[in-house]
């Protein structure tokens, strides 16, 4: 007898979630992809909540959207320093790719909301 297929997740739900989170980061406030998978009870996720923010719409803020360590990973699917221009413009100091004193700036969404 032929093992059943296991039915494939539907991604857009989640990728939706991912953006209405990201849309609640306040200005001026930091947090990882971690820090949103974990709130979205997808702990282990990170990587799926960062290919959500590659693609996402112009109103989401994914340049607040660091890694655990505050490091613009994602830097390069802004295109050139757009990344580190946005944040910037919020106030935030960059030294080589990371955001200076990310931890006091940092936001996590199961603590605040």
């Amino acid at each position: 007898m032929p093992t059943p297929k296991k039915p494939k997740k539907d991604l857009s739900n989640f990728f939706a979630d991912v953006y209405e989170v990201t849309k609640l980061i306040p200005k001026g406030r930091l947090t990882s992809y971690g820090a949103i998978a974990n709130y979205l009870g997808t702990k282990g996720s990170a990587r799926m909540v960062g290919w959500a923010l590659h693609g996402c719409p112009k109103n989401v803020p994914a340049h607040r959207v660091l890694n655990r360590n505050g490091l613009l990973t994602g830097k390069h699917h802004f295109g050139g320093n757009r990344m580190q221009q946005l944040l910037e413009k919020e106030g935030h100091s960059i030294k080589k790719d990371q955001v200076v004193d990310f931890k006091k700036k940092y936001w996590d969404p199961a603590l605040e909301l």
